[in-house]
């Protein structure tokens, strides 16, 4: 039966939607991956690029809302922000919770290489961690 992850970060932008994108990647058939904020800021341009970069494609990736998920019963729920896991509702699920905060590649400053450099590191980061998620977990 296929295991049901939840990645959840502050907007839904950035980190989040690149871990969905990698542990759906690398799990296969093995998961139904979902990510959400607890808001909603839209998918950033910028991790779109990043990841279109390393060949996956998130362009028709949706920002959701935590809210659109009360009724999923989650395997997994990975907070990929300290802001997420320290205001992440209650859950009413069994899910095993996991934790990395990842820096906020949305907030890097300076010139544009050194913005893309940011999502750059940021995105090798969440890719081994999700790899290491899936081949310890699935």
């Amino acid at each position: 039966m296929k295991k049901k992850i939840l990645v959840l970060c502050t907007g839904n932008s950035c980190r989040s939607q690149m871990a969905e994108a990698y542990i759906r990647y690398f799990a296969g058939d093995k998961a139904t991956i979902y990510s959400a904020g607890v808001e909603t800021h839209g998918v950033n341009p910028k991790a779109i690029c990043t990841m279109k970069e390393d060949g996956i494609d998130i362009s028709n990736h949706t920002s959701n809302n935590i809210d659109e998920y009360y009724d999923i019963d989650f395997d997994f729920v990975i907070t990929v922000c300290d802001n997420a896991k320290e205001r992440c509702p209650y859950f009413p699920t069994k899910a095993k919770k996991f934790h990395h905060n990842f820096p906020d590649p949305a907030k890097a400053t300076g010139t544009v290489e050194e913005i893309n450099e940011q999502f750059r590191k940021v995105r090798v980061e969440i890719k081994k961690y999700c790899k290491n998620f899936v081949d310890n977990n699935l």
